[in-house]
């Protein structure tokens, strides 16, 4: 399932929010936005208007274009540990001591090359 442009920007608010040390209460009372609400934003669950993500821009004194530039690194990312993750899980499910036989061509092979 690849990743959503609302996580994203969740992720983002709320590393560059832990970052600084402050709760999720210190953030939504500066960007006047409830608890509630922008939890759901941090989480991915909830999509914020250009306005309120200016806001919560503003609370966390960092530019919305800082913000958006992270995101983008994070989505462009994003596929790239899907893959690796994908390879992980499938290597995973192998044995380590399994091992992989070719037979030997015969005569009759080589003869028809």
């Amino acid at each position: 399932m690849a990743l959503l442009l609302r996580e994203a920007i969740g992720d983002s608010l709320r590393r560059t929010r832990v970052s600084q040390s402050r709760t999720l209460r210190e953030v939504s009372n500066s960007a006047r936005v409830s608890l509630g609400y922008l939890s759901e934003i941090e989480r991915g669950r909830k999509e914020a208007s250009s306005e309120l993500l200016a806001a919560i821009c503003d609370a966390l004194e960092v530019p919305l274009s800082e913000v958006l530039v992270d995101v983008s690194e994070i989505l462009a990312v994003a596929p790239r540990e899907k893959v690796a993750a994908d390879r992980a899980s499938v290597t995973g499910r192998i044995a380590q001591d399994t091992r992989v036989v070719i037979p030997a061509p015969t005569a009759r092979t080589l003869a028809a090359a």
